[in-house]
């Protein structure tokens, strides 16, 4: 299997360093330095190309996408800050009849938190007595805040029918590679709910079970849709 990698910072080098121990190759990396105005992405270059993984930034990542979706690879899009132009890329997609899957975070916790709550605000939707609180903190280099991990959990929460008020926050500090949480509280008791990621790693191996997953597939989908099913 052979991968690109468009976005050779931190985490394309995290991926670079894990794929072969996954059977994968990766048989090209683009960056600023040779993509700058999207020329890394030719057909000469894709060519042999099983699927390509996006940690770029957001300001590019739909003009990836469009690049490569036009040569029929298959995607796997790990950068965020561009959720206004997400309904462009699913109709990019559906044009295109390529595969995507996309997430804010593919560590299969953070995955596995989502559900947990989205279950939790279920079972406290109706009950007002409880207000609730998103918070996040990541090292001082990340770019957008509140991180894209942190907007999945609130849009959980909210298709889980919580529809009060959510006080939602951001900090930026050190080196921390991304804690989340979330809290509902009443004056009875808190309920408090937290991921902490110790490197990204996680999240570097998650992106890769995404693109053995995607191979020969179409449509988007999220990364949830890999671990768990629809």
């Amino acid at each position: 299997m052979k991968v690109a990698i468009v976005g050779y910072g931190k985490m394309g080098r995290m991926i670079e360093s894990l794929a072969a121990g996954r059977g994968i190759e990766i048989a090209l990396k683009l960056d600023e330095f040779n993509n700058a105005n999207f020329e890394g992405i030719a057909a000469a270059n894709f060519r042999g190309i099983d699927v390509a993984i996006d940690f770029s930034i957001p300001s590019a990542v739909a003009g990836n996408i469009e690049r490569i979706a036009a040569l029929g690879v298959n995607m796997v899009i790990g950068t965020t800050g561009w959720a206004d132009e997400m309904p462009r890329v699913r109709e990019i997609v559906a044009r295109a009849g390529v595969g995507l899957v996309w997430s804010p975070n593919y560590s299969v916790g953070v995955n596995a938190f989502f559900r947990i709550v989205s279950a939790a605000a279920t079972l406290l939707a109706n009950d007002p007595d409880y207000e609730a609180w998103a918070w996040e903190i990541h090292h001082s280099a990340k770019q957008d805040a509140p991180s894209g991990t942190l907007l999945k959990l609130v849009e959980e929460m909210r298709a889980a029918g919580y529809d009060r008020t959510i006080d939602v926050s951001s900090s930026r500090a050190g080196k921390i590679p991304g804690t989340h949480e979330i809290g509902f509280d009443s004056a009875a008791d808190t309920i408090t709910l937290r991921h902490t990621a110790r490197s990204r790693e996680g999240f570097a191996l998650g992106a890769l079970r995404a693109a053995q997953w995607v191979v020969g597939k179409k449509g988007f989908h999220e990364f949830g849709d890999v671990l768990f099913g629809r």
